[in-house]
């Protein structure tokens, strides 16, 4: 995100409230936010997005696990005809607080998706919307017919030579 821009499902947390207990936490996204989000993302309709996460504090950094859910329709990259999704995928990650003067953190396998911390603030909403903006197919298509563009089939037939034999 950039400075100064707020983002459109905002839901901001102080890292500085987390301790090593887990601490869950359950979002709505309302029609508003889904609608500002559907603009971003590109979407014809953002129908629902919802999420819940877990949070602990470790050593490495604050661990995040959780799921999103959201179901709306995107255009159609040749008709711009509506495409339906859903998605319901979880959410994994590690966020590391940088600390003035470290050279390297070393960190395990399981911690390659890992993030820092800035200012000292988790966006779990932001979270959940950028995790949905990965998870969007960036080529939806849909079943009709474009104008003016064939099948492979029906391309791989005219490129024949016996094609002239069928007329």
């Amino acid at each position: 995100m950039s400075a100064g821009v707020s983002p459109e499902f905002s839901r901001p947390l102080p890292s500085a409230e987390l301790g090593s207990a887990l601490r869950h936490y359950d979002l709505v996204a309302d029609a508003a936010e889904r609608a500002a989000l559907a603009k971003r993302l590109g979407l014809l309709a953002l129908d629902t997005l919802t999420a819940a996460f877990d949070l602990a504090r470790e050593p490495a950094g604050i661990r995040v696990a959780g799921r999103f859910h959201a179901a709306g329709s995107q255009p159609c990259v040749a008709t711009a005809e509506p495409v339906a999704f859903e998605h319901d995928e979880p959410i994994a990650l590690l966020l590391t607080e940088t600390l003035p003067g470290a050279e390297e953190i070393e960190l395990a396998a399981a911690d390659l998706d890992s993030e820092p911390l800035l200012n000292g603030i988790i966006d779990l909403g932001e979270l959940a919307a950028q995790a949905l903006g990965v998870a969007l197919d960036p080529y939806p298509r849909s079943g009709l017919p474009a104008p003016g563009v064939v099948s492979e089939e029906a391309a791989r037939v005219a490129a024949s030579p016996f094609a002239v034999l069928k007329k």
